[in-house]
């Protein structure tokens, strides 16, 4: 029997215990540096969805799409490849990550172009419904069995949705459609991310996407380019380095503290656009706005606790064989070690 410092044995229980008792066990400081880091990345989001608002109005969609996709690249390439070298493209599935990015390509599209018909903050409310058709497309696509919660949500979720797309509002409604259009797409890429994350590691999802993007955004180009002047290009540039520094700040967040910590915060990105819309062209949040805003983000966090849950219960049942038969596990899973 080999024999084992104190130290090494709390770690050899700990690998044993579910993974709902080690996120309950993380510490406290690291949760806060999660939920800090996560609150930083819904600042940068913010300001890169400023920026793209803001350039939209001046170039067009393509080039902005072009100019933000490069960007984003390079940043990310700067930051990866130095690491892992052009190995990090290794993959087995090169369909599907096309599929992915070109999935991500339009879904962006999209909102560049709500960006451009609506006030930044109502169409960020409208992508914020990502998740409840991300769930719709599991249970279709996945066949996964929803409960009465995760119903519930969708119902309740689409509701609000429709209270800040408004239709027959007129001009609203168009950039409306192109915000709904993203959601949709984008509540796909999550379910296909969420299988394709099983083979494939996260630099790699990370610079097939960027690179997929930048590619794909090129042939944009064709519809119209108007050569930017100097202050112009320094903005093209931010936007893709903002957006790149929330890319990363967000995936900090989330290794930092469990989803279920950190993830709420996300919806601050609602509160900044809000802030950014008004200061910069004067949208003036509407009583619909708010109160739909504030349904789909009610929705959506039910539907994180109610998954968050169910993984948890999963994790009990796989795990439940080893540590029922051993008393010091038992102990350390329920924190008295």
């Amino acid at each position: 029997m080999p024999r084992h410092e104190p130290g090494n044995l709390r770690m050899a229980l700990i690998e044993r215990i579910p993974m709902q008792y080690a996120a309950a066990a993380r510490p406290s400081d690291q949760i806060v540096r999660g939920i800090a880091l996560m609150i930083g990345a819904t600042v940068m989001f913010a300001i890169s969805n400023g920026l793209s608002k803001w350039l939209v109005g001046i170039y067009p969609v393509g080039e902005v799409m072009f100019g933000r996709s490069l960007s984003s690249l390079v940043v990310c390439a700067a930051f990866v490849l130095p690491a892992t070298g052009v190995s990090v493209f290794a993959t087995r599935r090169v369909y599907a990550h096309i599929a992915r990015g070109a999935s991500q390509a339009v879904s962006q599209t999209f909102t560049v172009l709500a960006f451009s018909m609506m006030p930044l903050a109502g169409a960020v409310a409208i992508t914020f419904s990502a998740p409840l058709f991300s769930a719709l497309v599991s249970v279709i696509w996945l066949k996964e069995r929803p409960g009465l919660a995760r119903w519930g949500a969708l119902f309740v979720g689409f509701i609000g949705v429709l209270i800040v797309v408004r239709p027959g509002a007129g001009t609203f409604q168009l950039g409306a459609l192109f915000a709904l259009a993203n959601a949709v797409m984008y509540g796909s890429v999550i379910v296909a991310v969420r299988g394709m994350s099983k083979t494939e590691s996260a630099n790699t999802l990370l610079m097939w996407q960027m690179a997929t993007l930048a590619v794909l955004h090129a042939g944009l180009l064709l519809f119209g380019f108007r050569w930017p002047g100097f202050e112009d290009g320094l903005l093209f540039l931010s936007m893709g380095i903002v957006n790149a520094v929330a890319q990363y700040l967000w995936t900090k967040a989330l290794h930092a503290a469990p989803a279920t910590a950190v993830s709420p915060f996300y919806y601050f990105v609602l509160v900044w656009s809000a802030i950014i819309g008004f200061l910069v062209w004067g949208d003036v949040p509407t009583l619909a706005l708010v109160a739909g805003s504030a349904i789909v983000v009610a929705s959506g966090l039910v539907l994180l606790f109610s998954e968050a849950h169910r993984a948890a219960a999963n994790a009990t049942s796989s795990a439940s064989g080893p540590i029922a038969d051993d008393p010091l596990a038992r102990r350390s899973a329920a924190g008295k070690l």
